[in-house]
């Protein structure tokens, strides 16, 4: 099979939030599998709307300066159920694009980017 993305992926697992999914403010926590500057793919137990909005938050660590939170708009791309072995319990694998972000230090004050 032919690798097609346009963008490389790292294999980082990271805390993940969605704070929004569509209108509905939501909180829901999972982690991520893989990420780049084009998306996110990451495990939650939540349920989302393909082709819906969605706003996230990954967690970033990072060494003398504190934590850095990547604060992120996108759009649902596709659902995949997973099964865990451990718990029985079936995660949902949940790719995400990355249309807009800003970085948000510990002092509060944002960054923005466009993708």
């Amino acid at each position: 099979m032919i690798e097609q993305r346009r963008a490389k992926r790292f294999e980082l697992e990271l805390p993940l939030e969605i704070v929004r999914a569509g209108a509905e403010r939501v909180s829901e926590t999972g982690t991520t599998r893989n990420i780049s500057s084009g998306g996110v793919l990451f495990l939650t137990a939540r349920e989302l709307e393909v082709g819906g909005p969605v706003e996230y938050v990954v967690t970033l660590a990072s060494g003398n300066t504190g934590v850095v939170n990547l604060r992120c708009m996108g759009k649902v791309l596709r659902l995949q159920k997973g099964a865990s072995e451990d718990t029985g319990e079936s995660p949902m694998q949940v790719a995400i694009s990355l249309e807009r972000y800003e970085f948000l230090r510990s002092n509060g004050h944002p960054h923005s980017e466009v993708a």
